[in-house]
C-alpha cells in the first residue's frame, strides 16, 4: 500500500509575498514578444546603454590578474576606500572603510538594512509613491508599512508636517529615494533639511536614503540627507552602480552607515551571500574613482528623452503629467480613464488600464498601485527615441478609443 501523498506546501512567508510588479510586467512583455507580438517594453528601470569601456577593461584586467577567490564579506578594502572617496567627492559625506558594506546590488543593501533594523511590528514609513521592493522587504521582516501619500500636484513629494504626523512610538525607519523611483521627484537641500529636523526629534528612528539615481539628476547638484551634522549618525546612505554607470548586470550596491549598522549588515550578509563578485568589485573601483564623463553623457541623453516624452504626452487627452527632475521615469495620473470602455474592455482602475495598453497598444508599463499610488502608471524612458515615439503614438491611439 502506497503512503498517502500530501500536497506540498510553501511557507506563509513566500506564499503571501507578491511578485515584483516591474519584473512581472517585463516577463509578460517577453512572453508576448516570444509569441510574435511587437511589444515595446517600457516597464524595466534599466539603462539601455552598455557599460563604459574603461570599466569593462578593468574587469578584464581583474580576470587576467586572477581575482577569482572569495573576498571579505563587505568587499575589498580598496573598494571600500574608493566608496569613501566617492562619498566625500560627490556628497561631502565623511565615512571610513569600516562604515562601508558592498553587496550584490543596492536591493540587497536595502534588504540587509531592513532585516537588521526592523523587528516584527516595527513601523517603516514609506513616502508614496515608492519603489516596489521596499514594501516587500518590510513585509518579509514582519514590519508594518506606513504610507504617506503624495500627488502629482506636489510633484510626488511629502512635507515635514506629513512625516511628523505619521510617526508613532513604533516607528523605526523612514525609507525613501531621491531622485525617486517611480516619480522622478528630487528633494532639494532645504526639503531634506525639513525631513531631517523631524526625524532628529525622535530617539531610535533612522533614515534609509536610497540615492541609486543620484547621477541622473536634471536640476543640478545632488543633495544627500546625510550631509546634516545633527542627523548624520542616524542616516544610512544607499547607492550602487546600476543606474549611473549602466552596470545593472554586474550587481554591486553599497551603503555608508554608522559603524554598528555596517557591522550588523556584514553579519547578515555573511549568512546569505557573503561578498559580491570579485571581478565586479575590481571594476567598481575603476568606476567610482574615474571621472564622470560617460555618466554625464548618459544623463544628458536621458534628459533629451524625458523632454521628448513630455512633449508627446501633451497631446494625449486625460493624462496629468508633471516634470520629473531626475531618474528616467514619468508617472502620469491616468485616473480620468477610470470607468471608460472601448466597447469591449472596461477600465475600472489603473491595473486594468495597464493591461489594456499592453494588449491593445502592445506597450508594457507598470501599474502605479505597485508603487503605492493607484492613479498613475510608470513609464520608463530608458529606451531608444524611436521606440519612445512609437510607444507614445500607440498609447495615444489606444486611449482615444476609451469613452
Amino acid at each position: 500500500m502506497n503512503p498517502t501523498m500530501t500536497k506540498p506546501t510553501l511557507s506563509d512567508r513566500i506564499s503571501n509575498l507578491e511578485e515584483s510588479a516591474t519584473l512581472q510586467m517585463a516577463a509578460l512583455a517577453r512572453q508576448l514578444q516570444a509569441e510574435g507580438k511587437d511589444v515595446i517594453s517600457l516597464s524595466l528601470g534599466e539603462p539601455d546603454f552598455d557599460t563604459p569601456e574603461h570599466i569593462r577593461e578593468a574587469a578584464k584586467k581583474a580576470i587576467d590578474e586572477r581575482y577569482s577567490h572569495y573576498t571579505p564579506v563587505p568587499g575589498y578594502m580598496e573598494l571600500r576606500e574608493a566608496v569613501c572617496t566617492k562619498f566625500k567627492r560627490d556628497n561631502n559625506l565623511d565615512y571610513t572603510p569600516d562604515q562601508i558594506v558592498t553587496s550584490t546590488g543596492a536591493k540587497q543593501s536595502i534588504a540587509n538594512l531592513i532585516f537588521c533594523l526592523v523587528n516584527p511590528g516595527d513601523e517603516v514609513i514609506l513616502p508614496a509613491p515608492y519603489w516596489v521592493s521596499y514594501a516587500a522587504q518590510v513585509q518579509l521582516a514582519e514590519g508594518k508599512i506606513v504610507e504617506i501619500p503624495s500627488s502629482i500636484h506636489t510633484d510626488f513629494k511629502v512635507t515635514p508636517e506629513q512625516l511628523d504626523a505619521a510617526i508613532t512610538e513604533k516607528t523605526k525607519v523612514v525609507l525613501f529615494s531621491s531622485p525617486c523611483n517611480p516619480s522622478g521627484a528630487v528633494y532639494s537641500k532645504e526639503e531634506l533639511r525639513g525631513i531631517a529636523e523631524v526625524v532628529a526629534k525622535y530617539d531610535d528612528l533612522y533614515i534609509l536614503a536610497d540615492e541609486i539615481y543620484e547621477h541622473i539628476n536634471f536640476i543640478g547638484k545632488h543633495e544627500s540627507i546625510g550631509q546634516f551634522d545633527f542627523i548624520k549618525d542616524r542616516v544610512v546612505t544607499i547607492n550602487g552602480l546600476s543606474k549611473g554607470y549602466a552596470m545593472t548586470g554586474w550587481r554591486l550596491g553599497y551603503i555608508g552607515a554608522p559603524t554598528w549598522i555596517a557591522k550588523a549588515c556584514t553579519k547578515m550578509q555573511g549568512q546569505f551571500t557573503s561578498a559580491t563578485c570579485s571581478v565586479t568589485q575590481r571594476a567598481a573601483i575603476t568606476a567610482l574613482t574615474s571621472d564622470l564623463t560617460t555618466t554625464i553623457e548618459m544623463r544628458d541623453a536621458f534628459l533629451k528623452r524625458r523632454n521628448l516624452v513630455l512633449a508627446l504626452m501633451e497631446s494625449i487627452p486625460g493624462l496629468q503629467v508633471n516634470v520629473p527632475e531626475g531618474a528616467f521615469y514619468v508617472f502620469p495620473n491616468a485616473s480620468a480613464y477610470f470607468g471608460t470602455s472601448d466597447g469591449t474592455t472596461k477600465i475600472e482602475n489603473i491595473d486594468d488600464l495597464c493591461m489594456y495598453l499592453l494588449h491593445s497598444a502592445n506597450v508594457s508599463l507598470v501599474t502605479g498601485s505597485a508603487f503605492g499610488n493607484a492613479n498613475c502608471f510608470r513609464l520608463s524612458y530608458a529606451a531608444s527615441e524611436e521606440n519612445l515615439v512609437e510607444a507614445l503614438k500607440r498609447i495615444k491611439e489606444a486611449l482615444i478609443k476609451l469613452s
